[in-house]
């Protein structure tokens, strides 16, 4: 089956934002009065849970209160991912999370191409809004037929369901798509979906579980970032293009059908 659109997940694949999120959490504490502060260690145990409002939750949960002030401090999640969000669209918009390489261009060749876009990210709707219009341009969101993101599915990766509701809008069947991610857990969810996935991992990330990936690359890679020696031989390429993925992603289905 020829290929037909694109999947992107956002945080760590897109942009490595993680930092960038660490930084917007801790001053949103900080202006609603709070006395957390996440170090990077504890941000990335935290990483391991899907959505910011659910690492808000498993964090208070994890607090050494009485259960009284655990409930009060819940009541609060919301104010203070709201305050969260509207910090890291501020940081976003200052250039302060740079695509990673290869994503700018690839977006672009299969825009131009005709191909669909679409993601899938349990991130807020305004963080990937925010990233692409930065980064791309005013017009950039248009670009995705699909911008599956936050609370608009009950299960949050590692579950599929962000990656079954991309591809219900979209209208195509996994094996058209390909999803790209950059974590375990996005992983899963992805090939869970049924979706052939390439995955990038990040500082974030590098020691997760990755071996489910349809190719692993340490990024896309441009023609002025090249992929290392190792990674450009396995791909018969400098970087990822389109057709190169999609000689790949062929040649893997046909080896599937013997």
């Amino acid at each position: 089956m020829s290929l037909e659109a694109l999947i992107f997940d956002v945080d760590g694949t897109l942009a490595d934002t993680e930092e960038i999120h660490r930084q917007a959490f801790n001053a949103a504490f900080q202006e609603t009065r709070l006395w957390w502060n996440w170090s990077p260690h504890q941000y990335a145990e935290l990483l391991s849970i899907s959505g910011g409002k659910e690492r808000i939750a498993a964090y208070i949960a994890s607090l050494d209160e009485p259960e009284a002030t655990k409930r009060g401090l819940a009541t609060r999640i919301g104010e203070l991912h709201q305050a969260k969000t509207r910090i890291f669209t501020s940081l976003i918009a200052g250039g302060r999370a740079p695509l990673r390489p290869g994503v700018a261009r690839l977006i672009r060749e299969a825009h131009e191409a005709g191909l669909k876009l679409a993601i899938a990210s349990t991130t807020t709707p305004a963080n990937v809004e925010a990233l692409l219009e930065t980064h791309l341009g005013p017009d950039a969101p248009r670009w995705f037929a699909v911008i599956a993101a936050g609370d608009k599915v009950p299960m949050k990766k590692p579950a599929p369901d962000i990656y079954h509701l991309a591809l219900a809008v979209l209208g195509l069947a996994p094996q058209a798509c390909v999803a790209f991610e950059d974590s375990g857990k996005g992983l899963t969810a992805a090939k869970a979906a049924g979706l052939f996935t390439v995955v990038t991992p990040t500082f974030w990330t590098r020691t997760d579980d990755l071996s489910a990936a349809d190719l692993l690359l340490p990024s896309l890679g441009d023609p002025d970032a090249p992929l290392d020696d190792g990674a450009a031989r396995s791909l018969g390429a400098p970087f990822l293009s389109l057709a190169a993925l999609e000689r790949i992603k062929s040649a893997r289905a046909a080896r599937q059908t013997v």
